[in-house]
């Protein structure tokens, strides 16, 4: 697995665009549009997109492993559910690059040790932060926190709006999505996922 990462990577550094190059083609898009990059107004907007993107599209930089990395085990023996609800997503879907935007609900069984509340919204932003489907992105929370945290259980539910259908296409703009995904004791016992599901809709 390491062997393949590594290529992957050396792969992905040969295929290296510069913000230069990457300028040039936002004004080539510019002109596709039917505008011109030349005029006044267009003059810095390939350069403010470049930076918008880096912060769009920061989380194929960052590694959910790491911010997991730091966990606490001076919890008095607690072994219920944490739930943080109500953290905000902002992600780009991978077919027309339009927003999604809207609402993750995360919750852990613990097994031992606890992690800082912060790194769960953190990363729920790293995956956000790439080019998305909504249900590869629950999945991709959820089997995060699981393999980091070596959880008893883990859910992630999300409900968002997606602006490639509530802005074109179909338009229907007050749609949403909710995915969900359980692992462990939250998939094994329905009890468990029912707490969670209640927790969640209060």
């Amino acid at each position: 697995m390491k062997l393949v990462e590594e290529t992957n990577n050396k792969i992905l550094d040969a295929k290296k665009v510069s913000d230069k190059e990457a300028e040039e083609a936002f004004k080539t898009i510019l002109t596709w549009i039917g505008e011109d990059p030349s005029r006044e107004g267009l003059l810095e907007t390939p350069k403010r997109v470049v930076k918008a993107f880096k912060e769009y599209f920061g989380g194929y930089t960052q590694d959910a492993g790491e911010i997991l990395e730091k966990t606490f085990g001076d919890v008095e023996g607690y072994d219920d559910m944490v739930v943080e609800k109500n953290i905000s997503v902002s992600s780009h879907c991978e077919h027309h690059m339009a927003p999604i935007v809207g609402t993750a609900h995360v919750a852990y069984i613990p097994n031992k040790r606890v992690v800082g509340l912060s790194k769960l919204a953190r990363v729920v932003e790293v995956f956000s932060k790439r080019l998305q489907t909504q249900e590869r992105l629950t999945m991709q929370v959820a089997k995060a926190l699981m393999t980091s945290l070596d959880a008893k259980g883990v859910a992630v539910t999300i409900d968002a709006a997606h602006q490639c259908m509530t802005m074109r296409g179909i338009k229907k703009e007050n749609a949403t999505t909710v995915t969900n995904y359980f692992l462990g004791q939250f998939k094994e016992d329905l009890s468990i996922q029912n707490r969670y599901l209640r927790f969640i809709s209060k």
